[in-house]
């Protein structure tokens, strides 16, 4: 596998950004619904160390798709168990979402500026901005995907476990390993079986045209 070193140092800051971002949503909305458990693991912190595994990070930064350390919570702790789980399953990719605006409005106020629209120099800040959103709207988009145990299953998997919890740890198993290969094989061929890249685009092409750049 060629490693584009250059497109690394693009991307590495905005995927450690986006995942601490992502974690620390997480960690603060089971906090405020009633939940110490990741207050009580540290995971209150814009420390990235607390937040990044080094496998999921690895995969995100080569194949485009990977993940963070989990944040325990405990639902005996939340008043309304189904719902303040759903909530704190929402956070993290909603933060990314967020984040990822927030990037296009620092770019677009950059090109505002003689400086930043008309230096080369300039334009690469600029450009930058923009490919970090893209990035945390990848977070955003990959994360809200029903498919255990990313968050967008939680949705489901909160009923689900009360329920049936022998089907919900196969789903749970069956559905990382089944990420993982999707992962391997997008990585390194052309088979597209997850196709978000289009989606992630039209998104990002939406709030520039709103942001009105040219």
């Amino acid at each position: 596998m060629n490693i584009d070193y250059l497109w690394l140092l693009k991307t590495i800051p905005a995927v450690i950004i986006g995942l601490t971002i992502h974690e620390l949503a997480h960690a603060y909305t089971a906090y405020k619904l009633g939940d110490m458990t990741a207050k009580n693991d540290g995971r209150l912190t814009f420390n990235p160390l607390k937040h990044i595994d080094p496998l999921g990070f690895i995969l995100i930064v080569i194949a485009g798709f990977g993940w963070a350390k989990p944040v325990g919570f405990n639902p005996d702790n939340l008043k309304n168990k189904h719902r303040d789980e759903i909530l704190i399953s929402l956070a993290g990719p909603f933060s990314n979402f967020l984040l990822a605006i927030l990037f296009l409005i620092v770019a677009r106020a950059l090109f505002f500026l003689p400086y930043f629209h008309g230096t080369p120099t300039g334009l690469v800040v600029v450009n930058l901005l923009v490919l970090w959103a893209v990035i945390n709207f990848g977070l955003f988009v990959f994360n809200l995907l029903p498919i255990p145990p990313l968050d967008g299953s939680h949705v489901y998997t909160t009923f689900l476990k009360e329920i049936n919890p022998k089907l919900l740890q196969n789903m749970y198993m069956y559905g990382t390993w089944g990420l993982l290969l999707i992962i391997l094989i997008q990585s390194n061929t052309k088979i597209e079986i997850l196709p978000l890249a289009p989606l992630i685009k039209g998104i990002t092409n939406s709030f520039i045209s709103i942001l009105q750049f040219n």
